[in-house]
């Protein structure tokens, strides 16, 4: 799988790139991730990406022409471009899952006002991560890289994954390691019983509470 990623400010992924699970999926060669600054594509002389929006208003808007030119240097058949903005798709499981099987997954990191409109034209699909407003699209592609490139077969153990929350509309249940006692915060006594049906019973109920709860919130 590759992960292209269109931003302007590629020095935000450093440490996103060489830290922990991401880092260890690159060297197995699970994924390919390129970053790529779209301010190199503008045909302006100072380099310029954005401008005054039409009609006036605060802020300034993403131009067409260093996305287009961009988007249309990587794109092939086999690519799914994503633009990440506030009013675009709610991001959950099943579309990471969706993603997993994408080739060539290209991420468009907004900034500024926003994107010019016709931009949404050369994409594929508009998706947001959450209804709060961010400075920019770095941060929500890196949480949907994270939580592609985490399904990918062989980056992490597959029983974890069968475990997750949200794998079957399900919150996670609790866990505890030792001690079994830490100041007077005892681990259920079933926990610590050896007997697996219990355990699994004890599992199951906790999830199905947990969402009750969570989902009344």
């Amino acid at each position: 799988m590759k992960i292209s990623i269109l931003t302007l400010f590629p020095n935000m992924f450093d440490g996103f790139l060489n830290e922990s699970i991401i880092k260890r999926a690159i060297s197995k060669g699970k994924v390919q991730i390129e970053i790529i600054n779209f301010r190199d594509y503008s045909t302006s002389n100072n380099n310029q990406v954005d401008d005054t929006p039409y009609g006036g208003g605060a802020g300034m808007v993403l131009m067409c022409q260093p996305i287009f030119d961009c988007i249309e240097s990587i794109k092939t058949d086999e690519s799914l471009v994503v633009m990440l903005t506030p009013d675009g798709k709610k991001y959950n499981q099943t579309i990471a899952k969706e993603f997993l099987n994408i080739k060539h997954l290209i991420l468009l990191c907004g900034h500024y006002e926003g994107f010019d409109e016709r931009i949404k034209s050369i994409v594929d699909m508009q998706v947001s991560i959450g209804d709060y407003i961010l400075t920019g699209g770095e941060l929500p592609a890196m949480v949907i890289s994270d939580s592609v490139i985490r399904l990918i077969d062989g980056v992490i153990n597959k029983d974890s994954l069968l475990s997750e929350s949200f794998e079957d509309n399900l919150y996670d249940y609790p866990v505890y390691t030792k001690p079994s006692n830490f100041r007077g915060l005892e681990v259920p006594d079933v926990l610590l019983s050896g007997d697996h049906k219990k355990i699994n019973e004890w599992r199951i109920e906790k999830r199905i509470n947990k969402t009750k709860y969570l989902n009344k919130e």
